[in-house]
């Protein structure tokens, strides 16, 4: 395999003229660049990305840290940022957090190492503390991190509303919100509490089942699900996120209990799973397409040293389904 002095010694210049060549910095006469071209044709010479990098001070990796690469929401977004990460040239090294201790910490340290140029948290673990003092590129998303760190999020405020709104459509009596764990610090807690006022405000019975710390698996929801029938039986409306959705109508089937006739179901965050059930899922669909791209124009604007694009909480949309 050719090196770069192989295709100096060819070209008959010195090394560091073909790294100016093959960089694209520094002055060059185009003869002499030329030369090294050909010198790089005839050799087969491939440049080695690290030594490359080294030399520009980057890595062109941005880490990316999420709860659980298996959940619907979390893999659609990824899906998203990474797509939008390769169109600036970007590679992205992911990090799921579930089931790995200190996994977001290890992620961070290798920042600090610059063995990555930048970083996209959305990992619902507690180590807020370990970002203090950190002048390094990283944006949050739809998690509070602190005042210095960029926030990519959706409009929460507006989703719980429009859940609340689709609900009370069908005049429940009772209705039942599964939850996040208050412990984790996310802006996506707002539907919730939105939700939650715009129920007790219209004078209908609310009540919660509330999710273990970053309990995200179908297994968990499932459990849930069945809490909600078991604790409030005379339960007629629920919400919560996809698989929360979709364990209680599970729950409602093996229960002989019809939706949307005699239960009511909303889900949140509307990602392709809300479309699979025998009846597709009434949901507040949060834009992941545009949640991905801001996530990934927000941390190269970092790196680059540019102003940051405009933050403001990304509009929901509704999906009228068959169970609500």
């Amino acid at each position: 395999m050719a090196k770069i002095k192989d295709v100096a010694k060819l070209a008959n210049v010195s090394p560091s003229t073909v790294s100016l060549v093959l960089n694209n910095k520094g002055y060059v006469s185009e003869a002499t660049r030329a030369k090294v071209q050909a010198a790089v044709k005839e050799l087969n010479y491939v440049p080695s990305e690290v030594a490359r990098n080294l030399s520009l001070n980057r890595t062109n990796i941005i880490g990316v840290i999420i709860p659980d690469i298996a959940h619907p929401f979390f893999a659609a977004l990824l899906h998203e940022i990474e797509i939008a990460l390769y169109r600036y040239g970007y590679k992205t090294m992911i990090c799921s957090t579930g089931e790995k201790e200190n996994s977001e910490l290890v992620f961070l340290d290798m920042l600090r190492r610059h063995t990555m140029d930048g970083l996209i948290v959305g990992a619902h673990a507690l180590h807020l503390e370990s970002y203090r003092d950190i002048d390094l590129p990283i944006v949050a998303f739809d998690r509070f991190i602190n005042d210095s760190i960029p926030i990519v999020r959706a409009d929460h405020n507006q989703g719980g509303t429009m859940a609340a709104k689709a609900l009370l459509a069908r005049k429940p009596k009772h209705v039942v919100q599964i939850t996040g764990h208050p412990s984790v610090h996310t802006p996506a807690h707002e539907h919730e509490d939105v939700f939650s006022r715009c129920i007790q405000e219209a004078g209908i019975q609310l009540d919660s089942v509330v999710m273990s710390a970053n309990a995200l698996r179908p297994e968990d929801f499932a459990r849930a699900a069945k809490k909600v029938f078991d604790r409030y039986p005379d339960v007629d409306a629920i919400s919560s996120t996809d698989l929360g959705a979709i364990a209680a109508l599970r729950e409602a089937s093996l229960r002989r209990r019809r939706v949307p006739e005699e239960l009511s179901i909303v889900a949140y965050d509307g990602t392709y799973i809300s479309r699979l059930p025998s009846l597709m899922l009434t949901a507040i669909l949060q834009p992941i397409s545009e949640l991905g791209k801001k996530a990934a124009d927000t941390i190269i604007a970092m790196i680059r040293h540019e102003p940051l694009p405009d933050l403001t909480p990304l509009p929901m949309k509704f999906q009228q389904g068959e169970t609500c």
